[in-house]
């Protein structure tokens, strides 16, 4: 597996943990995810059968070798497993977690069940995908027109579908300490047709940010129940991201509720995803004054930067032939 452009190698041991390590063995490179075996507590390369503990990393097996070396070991990566989820620590300078993930009470007990999930590359900075929560501008006019209009943003403002329009009242703000890695986007959706406002279509929707690639999206519906959409941003290249969308759902409520939202969720998305595969990052861009959120939410993303943090490289003013 390739997460922030690391090579990777996730295994359950025998009894039932989750570890991550480096995928590459330090013996002679190979990659201990690609037919390597889980032996007890341990992984086993594939190569030469050099057996790697999964809690710290230590070789403790080498077939052939009358002693194991002391500094015979592979890296390990702090990880956690929760939400269904099995989440890895990174920090280019080696920093250990400075916050934990918190615990989903409902998919915890089942009282949500997992109903689908959608998996999309993003061709732009990984900033981008968060920001757009502090971007409620363009929630009128990009996701407004109806998603009976699609995706594809040459016919979402097709007169066909004008009858119907979705309306957003949205706010942003960081969360104060001990939680200033979160911030919260709350989201009040209605929809008319005809001009006529339709209640059965009112959603609340609460959108909390745990540190800069992880967002909770829980649903409340007057009818229709609750559930949760969690969403993952993972960078596999400087400017490329896998962006997964996994949604729980009530399990007393028929699925077909839940993969109608996802369904309706993935069109919006599919539409922001034009623009970000398409448009350029600015470091500095011109905004107004009903654009402040935006600003806010930049000095908020910061703290997720060090000095080691890889950076895009400087773009020329002129073109090099």
């Amino acid at each position: 597996h390739i997460s922030a452009g690391e090579q990777l190698a996730a295994f359950r041991t025998q009894d039932g943990q989750a570890y991550v390590v480096d995928a590459y063995c330090p013996h002679l490179g190979a990659n201990l995810a690609a037919g390597g075996r889980v032996m007890g507590n341990c992984i086993e390369c594939p190569f030469h059968g050099w057996q790697f503990q999964g809690e710290d990393g230590k070789c403790i097996s080498i077939p052939y070798a009358e002693k194991v070396p002391d500094f015979a070991r592979v890296r390990t990566w702090p990880s956690c497993e929760v939400n269904g989820m099995l989440l890895v620590w990174y920090h280019c300078e080696g920093v250990s977690p400075t916050w934990a993930v918190p615990e989903q009470r409902e998919i915890t007990t089942e009282e949500w069940v997992f109903r689908g999930q959608t998996e999309h590359l993003v061709d732009a900075h990984i900033q981008e995908i968060p920001e757009n929560a502090a971007d409620t501008a363009h929630l009128a006019f990009l996701h407004g027109p109806a998603i009976l209009g699609g995706s594809d943003l040459r016919h979402t403002r097709s007169k066909l579908w004008d009858f119907m329009k979705h309306i957003w009242k949205a706010e942003w703000r960081p969360e104060p300490e001990p939680n200033e890695h979160c911030s919260q986007l709350l989201v009040q959706h209605t929809a008319t047709i005809f001009g006529k406002h339709i209640s059965l279509m009112d959603l609340m929707v609460s959108a909390r940010q745990v540190g800069p690639g992880l967002v909770f999206l829980i649903f409340e519906h007057a009818f229709l129940g609750r559930g949760i959409i969690l969403q993952t941003v993972t960078p596999l290249e400087p400017l490329l991201q896998n962006v997964v969308h996994k949604i729980y759902y009530q399990k007393n409520m028929p699925a077909i509720i839940p993969k109608f939202i996802l369904r309706a969720e993935c069109i919006q998305f599919e539409r922001d995803i034009t623009i970000w595969n398409n448009k350029q990052y600015l470091p500095k861009p011109l905004l107004v004054r009903e654009d402040s959120s935006i600003q806010k939410h930049r000095r908020w993303y910061a703290q997720f930067y060090s000095e080691k943090s890889t950076r895009l490289p400087a773009q020329k003013e002129v073109l090099d032939w």
